[in-house]
């Protein structure tokens, strides 16, 4: 099959650790992503170009033409302040491309979106993550709240198919495996909540302007989402099956 052309930005992290060894102590750091993981399930149908978070200001595209060449964008755990803050505005106090509003056009001009939770994906750890009030969260089928709205469930968590009739749920009936967190938001009167978790929405669809979005409010890697989750079948249809709908094919 044809693979879908897939800009997708975040999911890594540098980290550093500090080791103390009797009165001896030193510190070592690294650089880690889970793109790889995610490339493995969505080999057979999507190409991915994937941006790291610290190379947003030198590597997102400047213009709505440059993202339309892009079946569908992604972004997963980065914050807001990552596309608003380049260097040259926080610096040297220049002017620059607003680049969330730059992802509002492309949807409005028929692009497909989708924004994957984790700990800076909509609002995250300690509000961290900021897309309370941003064009995302115009163009997105869900609300977010205004505090640290990450929902940590340690036992783990099945989410529930709502809407199995709709085009994207009909080949996802089955067992899943467990969930162990998502952010919280609230879905929009428009939107179409196909999982959700109690009344909490875990994947959600909507439309805007000529393109259509998507809210995943769980992790598309662990932590939220286990290894065996990420490999599962159903995970791996879920995220074929929302795609070919976001980029308005065989949709309903």
């Amino acid at each position: 099959m044809e693979k879908y052309k897939v800009l997708f930005i975040g999911e890594s992290w540098f980290f550093t650790t500090t080791e103390t060894k009797g009165t001896d102590q030193f510190t070592v750091g690294g650089y880690q992503t889970e793109i790889e993981r995610v490339r493995e399930y969505m080999q057979d149908y999507a190409d991915i170009t994937h941006i790291p978070a610290h190379l947003v200001p030198e590597l997102f595209p400047v213009s709505v033409e440059k993202l339309k060449e892009y079946d569908i964008v992604l972004i997963s755990d980065v914050g807001a302040n990552t596309f608003l803050l380049h260097p040259d505005t926080f610096f040297q106090s220049k002017k620059t491309i607003n680049r969330l509003e730059l992802i509002r056009s492309y949807v409005g001009q028929g692009g497909a979106f989708g924004m994957i939770g984790g700990y800076m994906t909509f609002m995250g750890i300690e509000g961290k993550g900021r897309y309370r009030g941003t064009p995302l969260e115009e163009i997105l089928p869900v609300y977010m709240k205004d505090h640290d709205d990450r929902q940590e469930i340690p036992q783990g968590f099945q989410p529930v198919l709502t809407v199995e009739g709709y085009s994207i749920m009909k080949e996802l009936k089955g067992e899943w495996s467990y969930l162990l967190g998502y952010n919280q938001t609230e879905a929009k009167k428009e939107a179409k909540v196909l999982m959700k978790y109690g009344d909490a929405p875990i994947l959600a669809v909507g439309d805007y302007g000529e393109g259509r979005t998507f809210a995943w409010t769980s992790d598309c890697a662990p932590h939220w989402m286990p290894e065996e989750f990420c490999k599962s079948e159903p995970n791996k249809k879920m995220w074929l099956k929302v795609f070919e709908w976001c980029v308005q094919k065989n949709s309903k």
